[in-house]
């Protein structure tokens, strides 16, 4: 600003003839600079300045909202990173759960096929036992018919004669079977 005064006080000594010195004073200049610089600043003021203090309300507004914006969008950030490690923390404890579950229901599937099996294999063998034990009682049966036949045909030979087969059979069935339950 220095600079600027100084030189217009050079041009105007310049411009008259002469070189003032720069410690001399000239009221004319120092009267119209004034004069001019006020009537710049009313001027810049009535029409400049509104725009100016317009604008830089406006860009101010425009920071404060985009702040509030970023402070919003971080907000939202943060609580969406958080459900996010929630969910994911969420989804790790039910997939071990699932895992957990999956193997116990493997296991009961195991025992339960292993009892299956053990009810099966016992099953056949009461099953085979049964079928032993009425092998076992049709054998004494046919043998206890064979003792009863060749005990008549033995009768009938000591005898000479033949004899009721009925009421014969009855009479050795019913001897045979006093003789099997005294063994027992």
């Amino acid at each position: 600003m220095r600079s600027t005064i100084a030189f217009l006080i050079l041009a105007s000594e310049e411009s008259q003839g002469g070189f003032a010195s720069p410690f001399e004073v000239n009221f004319g200049l120092f009267f119209w600079t004034w004069v001019i610089f006020i009537l710049l600043f009313f001027v810049l003021k009535k029409f400049a300045w509104p725009f100016i203090l317009r604008a830089t309300e406006e860009r101010e507004q425009t920071i404060a909202k985009q702040l509030e914006e970023a402070g919003k969008l971080n907000a939202e950030s943060k609580a969406a990173l958080e459900e996010h490690k929630a969910l994911l923390a969420g989804a790790k404890e039910e997939a071990h759960s699932l895992i957990n579950e999956a193997k116990a229901v493997g296991q009961r599937e195991r025992e339960q096929l292993l009892e299956k099996a053990r009810d099966e294999q016992l099953q056949m063998i009461d099953r085979a036992k049964r079928e032993i034990d009425a092998e076992r009682e049709r054998a004494v049966n046919e043998l206890r018919r064979e003792a009863v036949d060749l005990s008549l045909a033995a009768a009938a030979k000591l005898m000479q004669q033949r004899l009721d087969s009925k009421a014969d059979r009855k009479i050795v069935e019913d001897y045979i079977d006093s003789l099997g339950k005294d063994r027992s």
